[in-house]
């Protein structure tokens, strides 16, 4: 009974909006940081998100940058998902976006955590955070594969 309750709380790729998928313009405006000279005050950037099977993909094609991404919650249009990444040989970003889709357009946050690793034992030094007001605009159509 207890592995039903833990079905039933998951997100499926299933409930995913098939809007998400596709190729979308991002802009992005930051919003919030406790590291200014980390994190660009603004930026564009080029998502392609897709899916095979049960995995989900957020590419960019310009940066060469792929991360199958985990979505924690779908309600309507209003999606979470996120990545986790290492990043340099001491650091991990968390990269957490929420969105809401209307139409060919999302707007929404995305939240960027980078933490910073003691590289002789491991211990947290220092957690820099970002967040950024986003709004995407859809180039092409979806790409979902294996349905």
């Amino acid at each position: 009974m207890a592995q039903d309750m833990v079905l039933k709380a998951g997100v499926s790729v299933e409930d995913v909006p098939k809007a998400l998928y596709g190729s979308w313009r991002v802009n992005a405006k930051l919003d919030d940081t406790n590291s200014p000279a980390t994190f660009k005050p603004q930026s564009v950037d080029f998502w392609n998100l897709s899916r095979v099977g049960d995995k989900i993909t957020l590419e960019n094609p310009f940066s060469g940058a792929n991360a199958n991404i985990s979505v924690s919650t779908v309600e309507g249009n209003l999606v979470v998902f996120s990545k986790k990444l290492p990043y340099d040989n001491n650091k991990v970003l968390t990269d957490t976006v929420t969105i809401r889709l209307n139409d060919n357009t999302f707007s929404g946050i995305n939240s960027l955590t980078l933490e910073s690793f003691s590289l002789v034992d491991k211990h947290l030094m220092k957690t820099e955070y970002a967040r950024y007001l986003i709004e995407g605009e859809k180039i092409s159509g979806d790409s979902v594969i294996g349905e």
